[in-house]
């Protein structure tokens, strides 16, 4: 069994991919959106994509470089989508205290959650959002601002959906003539927003389930199997949790940059892969081995049904409260600062530590002389 070296990623998921997808297939069928999210993982920085070489005509320097899938579950392709995406809330942010909260679906609803992925994310997003927004109103008579940000997994790649978000401690009220701050211990208390959370999830569900949306699910062929559901999750104390706030906005959004485009596992976290284990690093000093094609089991489960968004904004940070947001940032005497957008070079700069437009070997500007994408093999003939 190989081991990584320390300080760097030695193992790559899309090696795995390309090793062990024909097994994973053999055992367990995959939709489209997993099908395609493999492939593009396979195919990722690859000549199968095309790409360019990089040519400096001072030194002779030459180095190849394949095009990105873009794929927003590839675990190469989301440092520089991170960076843009931070680049560009930076203008939205406000530059005030903020709470970390993180809203878990119980377990007895995972099930329903694998069967209506679409379906009970999107509840779970909204009743998140609402919770907040709603709860603000209560507490504060104003309105706060929230982005929030959906995972399914746990450091084992277990299947576990909770929405992280990051939330204003304060918000702009109601006749937007002042701003009013959070406790600066607390946002809201936890059970209140447990308590109202619940209630807004079973209300959707129900509408849900009035719809069909769970007419195949195998639970419900029992006409009293959604109720008696539903029953149980009402006794639970459903899961939300609240840390510290941070101080400053930007802040902020380094914290949360590290939650918006974070996949199931990095390739930072693989330590050992074989023909027959892959073992990754969890929580802390604890590690997992699996079996090759498990592993990628584990990791397919968490590929989201396609044009759902997993990063969402409420309150003051909606899109369609661009001039109340606006407002808040008066009544805090915060001027907003207009600054120009880096550019992907510039930001790739800060990734990397160098300026990929000049030669690494002796400063000179490179030339990107295009390579043609691979082609299909030929059919066989008929």
């Amino acid at each position: 069994m190989h081991r990584a070296h320390r300080g760097r990623a030695r193992f790559d998921i899309a090696d795995i991919v390309r090793a062990h997808r024909a097994g994973l297939e053999r055992v367990r069928p995959l939709a489209r959106a997993q099908k395609r999210v493999l492939t593009d993982i396979a195919q990722c920085r690859t000549a199968r994509l095309g790409g360019h070489v990089e040519q400096c005509a001072a030194c002779g320097y030459e180095h190849p470089a394949y095009n990105s899938c873009r794929n927003r579950h590839c675990p190469k392709c989301q440092a520089l989508a991170q960076e843009t995406w931070i680049e560009a809330r930076r203008q939205q942010m406000l530059d005030v205290r903020h709470f970390h909260v993180v809203f878990t679906l119980p377990a007895q609803l995972r099930p329903l959650a694998r069967f209506a992925p679409r379906v009970v994310f999107d509840v779970l997003m909204q009743a998140a959002q609402r919770t907040l927004v709603e709860v603000g109103q209560r507490r504060l008579q104003a309105t706060v601002g929230a982005t929030t940000v959906l995972h399914t997994w746990t450091r084992k790649l277990e299947f576990h959906p909770h929405v992280h978000a990051l939330v204003t401690a304060g918000g702009l009220s109601r006749d937007g003539e002042t701003w009013g701050s959070a406790s600066r211990q607390f946002l809201f208390p936890v059970k209140v927003l447990g308590q109202v959370f619940r209630g807004k999830m079973m209300t959707a569900l129900g509408r849900a389930y009035d719809d069909g949306a769970f007419a195949r699910f195998d639970d419900f062929q029992d006409p009293q199997g959604f109720r008696d559901l539903m029953a149980r999750v009402a006794r639970l104390s459903w899961v939300v949790y609240a840390k510290a706030p941070f101080k400053k906005g930007q802040h902020v959004l380094a914290y949360l940059g590290r939650y918006t485009h974070r996949v199931g596992i990095a390739n930072s976290r693989l330590l050992a892969v074989s023909d027959h284990a892959v073992t990754f690093r969890t929580k802390g000093h604890g590690t997992e081995t699996l079996a090759p094609v498990e592993f990628l089991a584990r990791f397919v489960q968490h590929v989201l049904p396609d044009g759902l968004h997993k990063i969402r904004h409420a309150g003051l940070y909606a899109s369609a409260s661009h001039a109340r947001r606006e407002l808040a940032r008066t009544r805090l005497g915060m001027a907003l600062r207009a600054r120009p957008i880096a550019t992907w070079r510039q930001l790739l700069a800060r990734l990397t530590g160098r300026d990929v437009g000049l030669c690494p070997r002796c400063g000179g500007p490179l030339v990107c002389v295009p390579i043609a994408r691979c082609r299909d093999p030929p059919l066989p003939a008929a």
